[in-house]
């Protein structure tokens, strides 16, 4: 399937039946070093370290005690918050079927569910200090389009978030570059007591995602 490249490289075979789309994406997969370490450290995915870079960033980690991870799967961010969160609470939720984590309770659900603030709730014994979500929505290949999806469930978490989030709370999500919308930041402003953006290390440097931060939630009726 492979070769070594110059430079130690690895480059890949155009193999019968895949598209040099898919050619290309293997290769970058077969050389990106954050793949090798996510692989050598126990890491689900590279993703990890996108959120082991913001936590160094804003320290979102210190002292949380409830923590809901949107989109979990495959649950890297979700192994990160177990590593310097170890006695926090964990709730993952996503639609597609996830591998168990130890000390994380998951449930195969979609988060719009109008259950799934009570589940998560529940599980998590109280009130979330840090709900995270690395979520983005299928692409089309139309740029406008996937900002717009994706945008809708950044809105649609932040929405969430407010419904979960203990006083003084924080909320991190994907969005596009760009940043998230005006009216979206001014709603997070009006929440929460700081909102910035960041390109974590890890983010490839061709990706157009950002991550919005969002800490210091206001609570329910305030702000």
């Amino acid at each position: 399937m492979s070769r070594g490249g110059s430079g130690g490289r690895t480059r890949v075979r155009t193999a019968r039946g895949r598209s040099p789309q898919s050619t290309r994406w293997l290769e970058r997969q077969l050389n990106d070093p954050y793949v090798k370490r996510a692989k050598a450290e126990g890491f689900r995915s590279r993703a990890a370290y996108k959120l082991l870079e913001l936590n160094e960033k804003f320290a979102l980690l210190g002292g949380v005690r409830r923590v809901v991870d949107l989109g979990v799967a495959p649950g890297g961010w979700s192994q990160v918050v177990r590593q310097k969160a170890p006695k926090a609470a964990v709730v993952g939720i996503d639609l597609l079927p996830v591998d168990p984590i130890d000390g994380v309770t998951i449930f195969q659900l979609d988060f719009l569910n109008e259950r799934a603030p009570g589940l998560l709730t529940e599980a998590l014994g109280g009130p979330a200090d840090l709900v995270l979500s690395d979520m983005a929505a299928n692409t089309v290949g139309h740029p406008q389009t996937d900002h717009l999806r994706t945008m809708a469930l950044v809105e649609a978490g932040a929405m969430f978030a407010g419904e979960v989030l203990a006083p003084g709370g924080a909320f991190v999500a994907k969005v596009l570059a760009g940043g998230a919308d005006s009216a979206l930041v001014a709603e997070l402003k009006r929440q929460f007591a700081t909102v910035k953006h960041a390109k974590p290390p890890a983010s490839r440097k061709d990706s157009s995602e950002w991550y919005v931060i969002a800490q210091g939630f206001k609570g329910r009726g305030e702000g």
